[in-house]
């Protein structure tokens, strides 16, 4: 996408798609006032554009006196805007031709539509906020859970790039340091390299939790992805069905029904998850059925939990102890199905369930403690989320620090090794770099344009 011009005056529909009570149209420029003056008519004349206070009005075509709606506007004058520009936003009816003739009077007056997240880019190349804040702007429009909305809301406000700051000034030090050693040498100024490797690890340990809070912010996003394990005819795609609440899955007695894999959300309070139902694993007679066993044993090892299911009407065999010993280490969920049929059966499976997940007893078929194992689920895989907590979204962001992370890295090895102060430095000063490009200290059009092309236009 071409850089768009910071001169031009610019044009969005605000609101979403679709009709409704109230639609807004926002303008954002030097000449935002002038071209909603021109199709503006205030009810009481003379009135204008008072900052920051809403005028009722029509809206009318120039040159005709026939108005096609009633209007609310008001102003934002430069700098004490979200763009720190001109603004203005147009309230009026949510009926799509009004809205879309709102912005065809302001193109016909000298606007230009605006590309998608140009507003906020507007606003970060104003220095409104930086661009942690910007993605978060996208990430609260977005959000799919009240959680999400918080953490989303805090890196608006800032909390996360205060965090990331903090983490620049402690390397800035680092760097002044070293740099003195190699400066003044005559003045005996020299830094011991105890003191040198506490201050590194003391980053080392910052950036290893922002890194780690990635998991949990792609969780929230994105949803917790569980897969549906177990051998074949045990009852997984009618565990499947059971859990969303309605008939997704085909659902069979002759075993190996399911070759490929289903993916459905599934909604829990606060909590989304990916739930992945897929073909039973052991013993292949085909090589649809192998192609399906290999395509389900990558999912699984993809995936950041585990229903491990098994046939509680018959006792263990080799397929299902085999199972249960292969994902024993992954975050699992031990689900003994078919209840109704257990005939004493269950002994053996309980007696070798694995040791580190908790156990649950249902009957898929009948519904029977289906909401106990939702309760589950929402407990033993939903991502937590402390007061006051900031994680990271994006996996540039995560990326990034793991770049400023190795730079560390390799400069406590050089320390150790006895390099100089000036090789050491060299590392933390690449840290710098890679944190100034995560907050868009450092930036290029091209970074931008990936960014602010994931907006929404009006936005």
């Amino acid at each position: 996408m071409k850089a768009p011009s910071p001169d031009d005056t610019i044009v969005a529909i605000s609101t979403p798609p679709g009709p409704g009570g109230l639609g807004v149209v926002r303008l954002s420029g030097d000449r935002a006032l002038e071209i909603a003056g021109t199709f503006f008519r205030p009810v009481r004349t003379g009135s204008g554009f008072p900052e920051r206070r809403a005028v009722l009005g029509v809206l009318v075509e120039p040159g005709k006196n026939e108005p096609f709606d009633e209007a609310v506007v008001t102003a934002f004058r430069a700098p004490r805007s979200f763009t720190r520009e001109d603004v203005v936003e147009i309230s009026c009816h949510g009926s799509q031709v009004v809205l879309e003739e709102v912005v065809r009077l302001a193109v016909r007056l000298g606007a230009r539509l605006a590309h998608p997240g140009e507003f906020t880019r507007r606003a970060f190349l104003r220095g409104r906020f930086d661009i942690l804040q910007a993605e978060a702007v996208n990430d609260l429009v977005r959000a799919s859970s009240l959680d999400e909305a918080r953490l989303a809301f805090r890196a608006v406000e800032g909390r996360l790039s205060k965090r990331i700051l903090a983490l620049r000034a402690g390397a800035v030090r680092l760097i002044s340091d070293l740099e003195a050693a190699v400066e003044f040498p005559e003045e005996g100024i020299s830094q011991s390299p105890s003191r040198l490797q506490s201050s590194m690890a003391k980053l080392e340990a910052e950036i290893e939790r922002l890194i780690g809070s990635y998991q949990t912010g792609r969780a929230l996003a994105q949803g917790t992805t569980l897969a549906i394990v177990g051998r074949k005819n045990v009852g997984k795609s009618t565990l499947f069905n059971a859990l969303l609440g309605e008939p997704r899955a085909i659902v069979a007695s002759r075993p190996g029904t399911t070759r490929d894999y289903l993916r459905e959300k599934l909604r829990l309070g606060e909590a989304v998850f990916n739930l992945i139902d897929m073909a039973g694993l052991g013993s292949a007679g085909s090589a649809v059925e192998r192609e399906g066993m290999k395509r389900g044993r990558r999912l699984a090892s993809q995936a950041d939990g585990i229903l491990l299911v098994v046939d509680g009407s018959k006792a263990a065999g080799k397929e299902d102890l085999a199972l249960i010993e292969e994902y024993r280490n992954k975050h699992i969920l031990f689900i003994i199905n078919k209840i109704d049929k257990y005939k004493g059966k269950r002994k053996s499976l309980v007696e070798n369930r694995p040791s580190g997940g908790k156990t649950v007893e249902v009957s898929a078929l009948r519904g029977l403690h289906i909401d106990t194992l939702r309760s589950l689920i929402r407990e033993t895989f939903a991502p937590k989320v402390s007061p006051g907590e900031v994680v990271i979204f994006h996996l540039r962001d995560k990326l990034l620090l793991e770049e400023a992370l190795s730079h560390l890295r390799r400069a406590s090895r050089k320390l150790e090794e006895g390099h100089g102060e000036e090789v050491v430095a060299e590392e933390i000063r690449s840290l710098v770099s890679a944190v100034g490009r995560l907050t868009g200290e450092i930036r290029t059009d091209e970074v931008l344009d990936e960014i602010f092309g994931r907006f929404c236009v009006g936005k």
